[in-house]
């Protein structure tokens, strides 16, 4: 098997397309008023899924949580430390919620966490060299 993709089930599909494509760079591959919108990142494929609309799709009704959804955590990588706080600052700008301002650990890695405005967890953080070189 090989991954595809991730998604997420969200309940306003136009406020996320927003966060994702304008705050977080990722490119949108279809209309905004889609029922299912893939958007791509680096390459990876990330899915937001309408939650009335998947619920149709499969016959079935689901819990979703309120607030922050503290079940998962996505990862985005920065180059420089000073590109994090750039990138945190510009995103509570545009509607994320601060869970950890830009610190730098202990182990040499900065980060911060935001949530996306549905509580989604997006980690931003950088080892202060390309991501190329990040794991060497």
């Amino acid at each position: 098997m090989h991954l595809d993709g991730y998604g997420l089930f969200v309940n306003d599909m136009g406020r996320m397309i927003r966060f994702y494509r304008d705050v977080l760079g990722f490119e949108i591959k279809e209309a905004e008023n889609a029922d299912n919108v893939y958007l791509v990142k680096d390459g990876t494929l990330f899915l937001l899924y309408g939650r009335k609309d998947f619920e149709k799709l499969t016959d079935k009704t689901y819990q979703y949580l309120k607030g922050v959804n503290a079940h998962s955590e996505m990862a985005l990588y920065v180059d420089t430390f000073e590109e994090v706080d750039r990138q945190y600052a510009h995103a509570l700008e545009k509607g994320a919620s601060s869970l950890m301002p830009p610190t730098l650990e202990p182990w040499g890695q900065r980060t911060c966490f935001i949530a996306d405005p549905e509580g989604n967890i997006i980690e931003i953080g950088s080892w202060n060299k390309p991501y190329a070189e990040k794991d060497l």
